[in-house]
């Protein structure tokens, strides 16, 4: 069975309802040139396609504020409906990607999905503060239900080997680094580093210096011993990387690859579908977003 999705879109700077409807339905080289986000058909066409499209599903159909821009999305990712109301997906779509990195808006834009029963996967940050993140947990049907993530978590760029593990020894101190905004690019360097913590940690102390325009700075002791250090660097220049030092030694990563960490969060949302399991754990997004509201 090929699952039929809704996408909602457009945020600013967030160019995922054109990449992400991409990633299932394949493209149009020329119409996805204007775009307005050069990088991403740079490494559409690096890929192998129709291999490269995830196979179990569809996206059928699309909304955005501006009729003109959900057309040009519909026509560059072979979307085959535009609809004047996102709410007119209900009861034509199996599920929804709620492609907005506004966290502000989520609730607004989920709300009448996760009221319909509908699996809807809301693009990170799904919120920055736990109050807020517990108004969209309030609306679900079923556990489950609401799938999030930065697609970072699933980037291999970003996880330690087994021979990463046996240079560094015990894990000590992990340093993370991400360009532009805390409120919106922060949560890619937590998650993936979250994935390299002992299950169970637990914060004991953290340290968050001001605030200042977008930057944003978090020091995290764990109880496991391991310190995490978190940096936004607003308009700084920087790689997103992560070092890892341990007792033995340290390695660094770093991310390059948008389409496989896009492609894989995506395959395993639909995934959590088909086989109805839990994609997105709520206790792994509770401790993402307590984080990044202690770093605001």
């Amino acid at each position: 069975m090929t699952i039929k999705l809704g996408i909602i879109g457009l945020s600013e700077g967030n160019g995922h309802p054109y990449s992400w409807s991409a990633i299932f339905n394949g493209y149009n080289s020329i119409a996805m040139e204007e775009c307005g986000y050069p990088v991403i058909p740079r490494y559409l066409e690096q890929q192998a396609w129709p291999d490269s499209q995830i196979k179990n599903a569809e996206v059928v159909a699309v909304w955005t504020q501006d009729s003109c821009l959900s057309h040009h999305i519909a026509q560059s990712s072979r979307i085959r409906y535009v609809v004047d109301y996102y709410e007119d997906m209900i009861g034509k779509v199996d599920a929804i990607l709620l492609a907005r990195d506004d966290a502000q808006n989520h609730l607004r834009y989920a709300e009448p999905f996760l009221k319909a029963g509908l699996p809807i996967y809301i693009d990170k940050p799904i919120a920055l503060s736990l109050e807020d993140l517990e108004k969209l947990y309030a609306l679900e049907q079923y556990p489950g239900q609401i799938f999030t993530c930065s697609a970072l978590r699933f980037s291999q760029e970003l996880m330690l080997t087994e021979e990463d593990t046996q240079k560094i020894g015990k894990i000590k101190q992990i340093t993370a680094f991400t360009p532009k905004s805390w409120k919106k690019y922060a949560v890619h360097i937590i998650e993936p580093v979250l994935n390299m913590l002992p299950v169970y940690d637990v914060p004991v102390e953290t340290l968050s210096p001001t605030v200042k325009d977008e930057t944003g700075t978090l020091v995290v002791r764990w109880k496991s011993g391991i310190q995490t250090n978190f940096f936004a660097l607003g308009e700084g220049v920087s790689p997103l990387s992560i070092r890892v030092c341990g007792t033995e030694g340290f390695v660094d990563l770093t991310f390059t690859d948008s389409f496989s960490a896009f492609k894989d969060a995506l395959q395993a949302f639909v995934n959590g579908i088909s086989i109805e399991k839990i994609a997105s754990k709520k206790s792994f997004n509770k401790q993402v977003v307590q984080l990044l509201e202690s770093g605001i």
